[in-house]
């Protein structure tokens, strides 16, 4: 069954984009930083909101994440992010600059 995507391409949602990756570029699912592109938290194909910004987050698009090489929008897919393996290293990713 064809989902229309049509507001992934609408001047809306590259505004909400821009203004997401302003305040933050770091990966919902890696927690590595030099995101290019976001995605939903809850995924619209499971009734998450299509233009809301508190539903977007970073998370690194096809060309995969530049540090640990991870595919995250691929692996999220039409998942939500609690069923996302988020990933576990020595350094705490998501708390930030020190």
């Amino acid at each position: 069954m064809a989902t229309d995507r049509s507001e992934l391409v609408s001047y809306e949602f590259r505004k909400l984009r821009a203004q997401v990756l302003a305040e933050s570029d770091v990966c919902l699912v890696c927690g590595h930083d030099r995101c290019t592109a976001v995605d939903h938290i809850q995924p619209v194909s499971k009734g998450g909101a299509r233009l809301d910004p508190d539903n977007l987050a970073p998370v690194h698009g096809n060309a995969g994440c530049p540090v640990c090489l991870r595919k995250c929008n691929g692996e999220k897919g039409d998942r939500p992010l609690t069923a996302v393996v988020q990933l576990v290293t020595s350094v705490d990713w998501f708390a930030g600059p020190r």
